[in-house]
């Protein structure tokens, strides 16, 4: 495994850290067995960073974390960070009792990386600081309920640069990938936290899964006429990993060949690797994504539950498909996953009734009740109630087949 080094206390962390967020699921919960064994064997192959966050899983994944490296001698080869979420605090007592919630569920006496969970904009920021939060991690760490503080990062690069320069941090947590240099922190953000001593740890490399799979056709032929033979998801992951200011990728890993095509690719990836024909080509590809893409939704589905059932991640997901991969196949599959042809609960984007709560906690700043607006009238139409019943119709006829 390659290893990359933490400037302000030596911690040599794997370039492929295991996020948390996207475990395997069993009828809506984690499936513990297969999460624990795959979990086992990244450990084997050198991954040495976990990363949970207080509403993973629906609060869940702490626990399973908690459970799993109650094992001693899993526990010494790993470093585990989870966060405090903004949203859930009101006051300076919050922050103590949601820790202690966190260290009970983890099973830990010390959290080796607490992380300030998804600052969204400069009023987060400042209204966190007003409620005394710098000095919760000042005290957090005399008192040794935490190893190192940092935060994670969903604002533009002035408030980056801000919460940068307010308190002594150890690494912070950005959104970075070939689509995303300028947005967010970006690139910029990236040197200016590296250029301080802090490690840069990356979230949503892969965009949540739009840069890995099934790629446009344009796309594709890309990557096929490439020398070195990669997945789209491996090329995403080596233009990360090529930046020398990343400690660490994050990755959503949840499928047994996935896992291992990301440790072997993070054991070669080194800073520079890539050459500037594979450069180029990166920029192609990410130019032919700029074109097509409408919402630059992760599926990360902070916006989720919504009130009234829609699925908002899935809504944008069949959207941009249309556009990606063609009109026809998307607009089945929407009435498929999204229009209640599989279940009696629709979660269809012309379920919006505005209320907005969706987009107070959308890390990507989309107009969430605009872009519904869109998808529903492309995706659905007049013709909507019709096509459920006929699709209906010809899965009912299959199955009976069956």
């Amino acid at each position: 495994m390659q290893y990359r080094k933490i400037p302000k206390n030596g911690d040599e962390i794997s370039a492929i850290g295991y996020g948390c967020m996207r475990l395997p699921s069993r009828m809506g919960r984690i499936d513990e067995k297969k999460a624990e064994e795959q979990i086992r064997r990244a450990i084997d192959q050198g991954v040495n960073y976990f990363d949970t966050a207080y509403p993973y899983h629906g609060g869940n994944s702490e626990s399973f974390l908690g459970k799993l490296f109650s094992d001693k001698s899993l526990r010494e080869k790993v470093k585990i960070a989870t966060k405090l979420p903004p949203w859930s605090v009101n006051t300076r007592e919050d922050m103590d009792r949601i820790l202690k919630e966190q260290m009970e569920k983890l099973q830990v006496d010390c959290i080796d990386y607490y992380l300030v969970h998804g600052i969204m904009s400069q009023e987060d920021w400042d209204r966190m600081k007003g409620l005394g939060v710098l000095e919760f991690l000042d005290e957090a760490k005399e008192k040794g309920l935490i190893k190192n503080a940092g935060f994670s990062f969903h604002s533009n690069i002035q408030t980056f640069k801000n919460v940068v320069d307010d308190y002594d941090w150890t690494m912070c947590q950005i959104q970075y990938n070939y689509l995303d240099e300028t947005n967010q922190a970006g690139t910029e953000g990236l040197k200016y936290a590296a250029e301080r001593d802090i490690a840069v740890f990356i979230m949503e490399p892969l965009r949540g899964g739009n840069l890995a799979g099934k790629m446009p056709k344009q796309a594709q032929r890309e990557w096929e006429q490439a020398k070195a033979k990669r997945s789209p998801a491996e090329w995403a992951l080596r233009w990360v990993w090529n930046h020398k200011e990343v400690t660490c990728v994050l990755s959503g890993m949840n499928n047994d060949a996935h896992i291992m095509e990301n440790i072997i690719a993070a054991k070669s990836a080194l800073p520079h690797h890539l050459s500037d024909g594979e450069l180029a080509r990166i920029e192609r590809v990410r130019d032919i994504f700029y074109a097509l893409t409408k919402v630059p939704c992760t599926a990360c589905a902070y916006c989720m539950p919504c009130p009234v059932g829609v699925n908002i991640p899935l809504c944008f997901e069949k959207y941009n498909s249309k556009y990606l991969f063609g009109t026809l196949e998307a607009r089945v599959f929407y009435h498929i996953q999204v229009a209640g042809v599989m279940n009696d609960k629709p979660g269809k984007a012309s379920q919006c009734i505005e209320c907005g709560k969706c987009e107070k906690h959308c890390p990507q700043h989309i107009e969430i009740i605009k872009e519904l607006k869109t998808v529903s009238s492309e995706m659905e139409g007049i013709i909507s109630k019709p096509l459920t019943w006929v699709i209906k119709k010809v899965i009912g006829a299959n199955r009976k087949k069956e």
